[in-house]
């Protein structure tokens, strides 16, 4: 009986400990994401790539709120270099938090909704960062496609600061003619 007790005890610790340590891990999105003004679009400037992100020229996610809350979202990229054949995804997402606005599902298959977390946006909506909670990939994305050394700076050091691998960060070549 003392050991199916102590055995019963250890596994409760075991669970409590896991269960706080996973909370404490969990990648916290800013507090509120004003939507409508979040629309539009957003140039990546950097990543950690998925597959469809090696090798990409000229990269511009654009988000437009729909009528029933879900959000259609375009991803749209020269593949191989600036004048390589330019290459368009269609995912949707789906707000999961109405409080914040600031974690989505993204759904490029049903019925899987991908982890999609605002996790960092200036104040001026000029550009952000997109986390997940695994922590396997990143974006960070401007409104436009150049951004100034010292915001760079500053959000590689946030991205790095919420547990990211530095090492794997993919800069996006954008250029645009005027």
């Amino acid at each position: 009986m003392k050991k199916i007790t102590k055995s019963l005890l250890l596994c409760l610790f075991i669970l409590t400990s896991t269960s706080c340590s996973i909370q404490n891990n969990e990648l916290r999105t800013i507090e509120y994401l004003d939507i409508e003004k979040f629309m539009g679009d957003w140039f990546v400037i950097a990543v950690i790539p998925t597959f469809l992100e090696k090798d990409i020229f000229n990269a511009i996610e654009n988000y437009t709120l729909n009528p029933d809350g879900t959000i259609s979202t375009e991803f749209s990229f020269n593949k191989g270099d600036f004048s390589g054949e330019r290459k368009k995804y269609n995912p949707k997402g789906f707000i999961m938090d109405n409080n914040s606005n600031a974690l989505w599902g993204m759904q490029f298959i049903w019925p899987i909704k991908a982890d999609f977390r605002v996790v960092y946006l200036a104040d001026d909506y000029s550009y952000t960062i997109i986390g997940r909670n695994k922590r396997d990939y990143v974006w960070l994305m401007s409104r436009s496609p150049t951004m100034s050394e010292e915001d760079y700076s500053n959000a590689m050091s946030f991205i790095e600061s919420i547990g990211y691998d530095m090492t794997k960060i993919v800069k996006i070549p954008q250029k645009w003619s005027e």
